[in-house]
């Protein structure tokens, strides 16, 4: 995205953290001031405050025993070596003040056995924090660096075209679900592919990288019935290799959206539209809503039940004013407490009456993001995108192809 200002859809669009990765990066951010650490804070004041409090108190009320609860205060926020070193400090600290009292007061050995096991005690229990909290964050990399590749960031006014897009995964430990979008330059105009694998998990991922690596390639060199007829393939061959490796998810399906936007000068007032099985998109602009035909076509993977071929190659008209809404089941399947579905698009046609600004992407899918939340009460059951382009209006964006 180069430079750009991060706004409130970018943080919208990110994925659910899970709340203990969550809490430990918040605590990590807690115990920092202008990037210095200040975790070792805490515990020696604790260990000050025990050695003073000790000090001015009469000798029948020994409190320095308590400085064995430094170092485990230091084992939930300090490092491993810093751990230790509060170990032995408060060792040291609980020496020099019992062997400062006279013999009457002198606290027993136990006690001093109970400091030191507490130290070593705090040192094991820092080190399988930090041991865990280190494979937390790596696999918090790891999942990341796969959304990215699934779903990768899409340059501003790609291919010609104004975008805009939210992806919530109802996995949040996965962090990526099986909804998936792309915007793809190609020879024959700019291609926009949006889409729901059945099932979840990452499995779902799977067969969400599958199609869209074909798509990616075909929509560049293709046309679009071509790349339709690409995508059915693909499905295809995913769900036989699945079967012969004896996978019991070898049935799986997709339903998607393939979007074309013509390059020609004669042809940007319409936009060719295949539908695989999928709620057909919405077409949002300042006179109101509409839906787009629903069309008959059968979901990926699936098109051996019909002897028809993949479905036809639809064109419709869309004027630069308008934008197509496209979302996935945990849109238009999302519940209130009493059972209603959201209804995507009386909300929408409410919002752009009010203001027909939302009709641009960006706001309009967050308008959309904070509706389905807030219709569900924050219960996500599905995998939850929603997908919103238009041309990008005269002036304001650039043209231009790029073999990405």
């Amino acid at each position: 995205m180069g430079g750009r200002r991060r706004g409130p859809l970018d943080r919208l669009s990110r994925p659910a953290r899970p709340a203990r990765e969550y809490d430990v990066l918040r605590r990590h951010q807690m115990l920092r001031v202008r990037g210095r650490s200040v975790a070792w804070v805490p515990p020696l004041v604790m260990l000050v405050a025990i050695a003073v409090i000790d000090f001015n108190t009469a000798g029948e009320f020994r409190m320095i025993s308590w400085v064995v609860l430094v170092p485990g205060i230091a084992a939930a926020i300090c490092g491993v070596w810093g751990t230790a070193a509060f170990a032995v400090l408060a060792l040291v600290t609980y020496f020099v003040a019992d062997t400062s009292y006279p013999s009457r007061y002198a606290s027993a050995l136990p006690d001093f056995i109970l400091v030191a096991l507490g130290g070593i005690l705090a040192v094991l229990a820092c080190a399988v924090r930090v041991r865990g909290e280190r494979h937390m964050l790596h696999m918090r990399d790891v999942a990341e660096t796969t959304r990215r590749t699934v779903l990768r960031p899409l340059p501003p006014d790609w291919g010609g075209l104004d975008h805009a897009a939210v992806h919530l995964a109802s996995d949040v430990e996965a962090r990526v679900g099986g909804d998936f979008y792309d915007v793809q330059q190609g020879l024959h105009g700019t291609r926009v592919l949006v889409g729901d694998v059945q099932g979840k998990g990452l499995d779902a991922v799977e067969a969400a990288a599958a199609l869209l690596g074909t798509f990616r390639e075909a929509a560049y060199h293709e046309e679009l019935g071509t790349v339709a007829e690409r995508l059915e393939l693909r499905m295809l061959r995913h769900s036989r290799h699945l079967a012969a490796l004896g996978r019991d998810d070898g049935d799986r399906f997709a339903t998607a959206v393939l979007i074309g936007f013509p390059d020609a000068d004669d042809e940007q007032d319409v936009v060719d539209v295949v539908v695989f099985g999928h709620d057909p998109p919405l077409v949002v602009g300042p006179g109101g809503v509409r839906h787009l035909p629903a069309g008959d076509g059968l979901p990926l993977g699936l098109g051996e039940l019909s002897d028809d071929g993949p479905p036809p190659v639809r064109r419709v008209p869309l004027a630069l004013t308008e934008t197509l809404l496209i979302t996935t089941d945990g849109v238009t399947e999302a519940r209130d407490a009493e059972g209603r579905f959201y209804p995507l698009a009386d909300e929408v046609a409410a919002a752009v009456a009010a203001d027909p600004l939302t009709a641009e992407p960006r706001r309009l899918v967050a308008h959309v993001r904070d509706g389905t939340l807030r219709h569900s009460g924050g219960r996500l059951a599905d995998d939850t995108t929603v997908f919103a382009v238009r041309r990008s209006l005269p002036g304001t964006g650039r043209k231009g192809r790029s073999p990405s």
